[in-house]
């Protein structure tokens, strides 16, 4: 059964596993002042019912940039010619299945598409951007802005529970 809602414990659960899913469900628990079972019925249900979906580690982009290279983040504005939905639609497609696309946002009003794209460097954002944009026809302006620098990055939804 899918829950439409979300009672104050649910968003207490939310915001606990948003700033760290790695804790136990004994530990998480305790800190919402649950039963482990009920804890743990409230994840599932949550889950389930799609509020939750996934559980991920967010890991180090300077560490790995100083071990792989991969430091180039560029985000990128992409015109189609045709936006006709058959036409979005297949555009969003190529992108989402990119490695590469760690984001894909379909935006109005401006370009179509803004792509955040993660490459090890400059060759290999040529190398994406010929595999999504080049080789494309119905492709009309591209516009990349590149990072310099990383000021703020997180996965959290303000919830409003924190000060």
């Amino acid at each position: 059964m899918e829950q439409n809602f979300l009672d104050a414990t649910d968003l207490k659960l939310l915001d606990a596993l948003q700033h760290d899913a790695s804790r136990s469900n004994l530990a998480l628990a305790a800190l919402l002042h649950l039963s482990p079972p009920t804890c743990l019925r409230r994840v599932k249900r949550l889950t389930d019912a799609g509020w939750i979906e996934r559980q991920v580690a967010v890991l180090s982009a300077d560490r790995l940039a100083a071990l792989q290279g991969q430091g180039l983040n560029a985000l990128v504005e992409v015109t189609l010619d045709r936006q006709g939905a058959e036409h979005l639609d297949a555009f969003e497609a190529r992108a989402v299945a990119d490695d590469a696309v760690q984001q894909c946002w379909r935006v109005s009003p401006g370009p179509d598409f803004v792509l955040v794209i993660q490459a090890r460097d400059m060759a290999d954002y040529l190398a994406v951007t010929q595999r999504l944009l080049t080789q494309d026809a119905n492709v009309r302006n591209v516009k990349a802005f590149f990072s310099l620098k990383r000021a703020k990055f997180s996965s959290i939804w303000p919830l409003g529970l924190r000060s």
